[in-house]
């Protein structure tokens, strides 16, 4: 069958009776179950299964919950969901491309993708599409209320199945796909039927746009394109071509422009010099082309050496009105080609992995002002200067900044802070959240011992059957995780464990290991800081940035991972993002293991034999 589909609007789409969904930028799939089994289908009419395996096995998980509501039609977007409001259409176009099975079945499991349900079409083999989309709304979220699913948009949920919300208010909903980069926005008349194939003026889509100021270097007399271009490093930078937005005068302006001072011309193109600048919008950049572009307007201010790369390339990225980025070209490394706009990016992109382990925490960064060329600073009391969207808490006379938005992050990376530093627990908790051992080597060629001590607490880890993390610290060393369930431990319980490790592994080999707190007593020993997992003590945050010559990132690992082989150098800003839409996060079921955490009956055991050796 295929779907209804919406009308491009480029004017907001504020009407009364009307409501708002999130546009997420993926495959248009229906999905049926009934007696024959699961079939998720494309627009086009294709199977999507074979590729997307692990959406039918989260719903077989499901199958009795579900058996009462079959036979049920849903109509989603199948998405890489990055954030609450956008989804990676490049991420879901390498999946789509895969062929080898078992590197479907390792995506499938490492980066999971998601089918985000906006209609419900058929409940319990009865039609829906003569009820109006807001009722039909209504009985889709019922529907996940009594299986029990969440509702809410999240890429760290397990649930390959989530609902869209639709919004009343549309600036409510703007505001966020503006600041998390979404796609845009589907406005839905609420009395509006299910109208099979067609492009309906009911259901209305409004992008997010971003803009680019560029320059003409050719014609394609073929079909009409006006290929465009950026100077990048003095030399000429194609960006793509363009050929809708145009009035007619406007194309036929331009091209009688191009006729009259061409320098080259062939069978299929006429060439020019860089002179004409124009603005384009468009949705991003993909295959380093733009995608979706439409002209927006000539820029005859403007001459082709102000069409920069660099600027393009922030300017990638909206931000909303109260969120100023001042100096996005100010670069931060003296080595490295890392420049303030791309230190907001990088924010932006990892902001779904790295905020949950900000919220509530008592927030303390090293600020960079003059980048890696100046003096840092550690900030704990937030500034007076702080907008109103900063969220601050109390504690020992000092007003700590709580980063639990995106704005705030975004803030502080305009302010520069680069390392994000953040105790064991959070305000709402007396004890420890999670236990952290920080591997720190005696230098940067002794990082084969943090790795040797991690794969012994592995081994420990396993044989007591916790659940580790582990990640690298950004600088030397590594840091393993247990997340523990809040509220339920003390530090002191926490000091048996550590101590108990720290312990086990100079028993292991002394040679390697050491408690000694004395530098000068140490060798060319491993430092088991057990005392460190303490009240008040922090950890620098997963995904955190740090302030070294390679410009490193705490960046989580998978186990596997972790051998003589790895080298902590290679974990960068860069890298940190490629890996996240390469493989997955590592730390995706973090919050989810709190729960399941089986620490106390350990504890239990460490506690008697506290008591015998007492």
């Amino acid at each position: 069958m295929k779907p209804m589909l919406p009308t491009l609007t480029f004017d907001k789409p504020v009407r009364p009776g009307w409501l708002y969904e999130v546009k997420y930028d993926g495959f248009r799939a229906i999905l049926d179950w009934d007696s024959s089994g699961i079939k998720l289908t494309s627009r086009n009419g294709k199977t999507l299964l074979p590729q997307f395996p692990e959406i039918k096995e989260f719903l077989l998980t499901y199958e009795t919950a579900f058996k009462p509501f079959l036979p049920l039609r849903f109509d989603g977007e199948l998405v890489s969901l990055e954030n609450p409001y956008k989804a990676s259409f490049s991420a879901l176009q390498v999946r789509g491309r895969l062929k080898a099975v078992k590197k479907i079945l390792e995506q499938a499991e490492n980066a999971p993708c998601r089918l985000m349900v906006f209609d419900l079409l058929q409940l319990a083999g009865k039609s829906l599409y003569s009820l109006p989309f807001k009722k039909r709304k209504e009985k889709l979220l019922q529907l996940f209320q009594s299986l029990a699913l969440e509702t809410d948009a999240d890429p760290a949920n397990e649930q390959l199945l989530q609902p869209v919300t639709a919004y009343n208010n549309f600036n409510e909903i703007w505001e966020k796909v503006v600041l998390f980069d979404g796609e845009g926005i589907v406005a839905k008349n609420e009395q509006s039927l299910w109208e099979e194939g067609k492009r309906s003026i009911q259901w209305l889509k409004f992008k997010n746009w971003k803009y680019v100021n560029c320059f003409v270097t050719s014609f394609d007399k073929t079909n009409g394109y006006f290929f465009v271009s950026v100077y990048k490093d003095s030399q000429t930078h194609n960006i793509g071509q363009v050929l809708f937005g145009f009035k007619p005068e406007e194309k036929q302006a331009l091209g009688q422009i191009i006729k009259q001072n061409m320098v080259q011309e062939d069978s299929q193109f006429i060439y020019v010099e860089p002179a004409i600048c124009l603005e384009i919008k468009y949705l991003e950049l993909y295959d380093n082309q733009l995608r979706e572009p439409h002209f927006n307007r000539f820029r005859f201010d403007m001459q082709p050496h102000d069409c920069t790369f660099n600027t393009f390339i922030f300017g990638q990225k909206n931000v909303t009105e109260e969120l100023e980025i001042t100096h996005p070209e100010k670069p931060l490394w003296d080595k490295l080609d890392i420049q303030k706009g791309d230190y907001i990016l990088y924010l932006r992109e990892v902001s779904p992995y790295l905020l949950p382990f900000l919220k509530n925490r008592l927030l303390t960064v090293i600020r960079y002002p003059h980048g890696m060329f100046g003096e840092a600073f550690y900030q704990k009391n937030c500034p007076e200067y702080a907008p109103d969207f900063v969220e601050t808490h109390k504690a020992d006379e000092i007003n700590y900044i709580l980063c639990n938005n995106l704005k705030t992050l975004i803030w502080l990376g305009n302010q520069l802070a680069i390392e994000f530093h953040v105790p064991f627990q959070t305000i709402n908790s007396n004890g420890p959240s999670e236990i952290v051992f920080d591997l720190d080597p005696p230098s940067k060629e002794d990082f084969h011992l943090a790795v040797k001590a991690a794969l012994l607490i592995k081994e420990v880890l396993d044989q007591l059957n916790l659940i580790g993390f582990i990640k690298t610290s950004g600088n030397k060393g590594l840091q393993i995780y247990l997340p523990l369930a809040e509220g339920k431990f003390t530090y002191d319980d926490t000091r048996l464990f550590t101590s108990f490790i720290a312990e086990y592994l100079i028993s292991k080999d002394p040679d390697s290991f050491t408690i000694e707190r004395m530098k000068k007593k140490r060798g060319n020993r491993l430092y088991v800081d057990y005392v460190q997992h303490g009240e008040g003590k922090t950890i620098i945050s997963p995904y955190s940035l740090r302030g070294n010559e390679h410009g490193g990132a705490a960046t989580p690992l998978y186990w596997d991972e972790v051998d003589l082989a790895l080298d902590p150098k290679t974990f960068t800003l860069q890298n940190a993002l490629i890996r996240l839409k390469n493989k997955g996060d590592p730390f995706r079921n973090y919050f989810q293991t709190k729960d399941i955490q089986p620490f106390a009956p350990v504890l239990d055991v460490l506690k008697q034999s506290s008591v015998k050796k007492g």
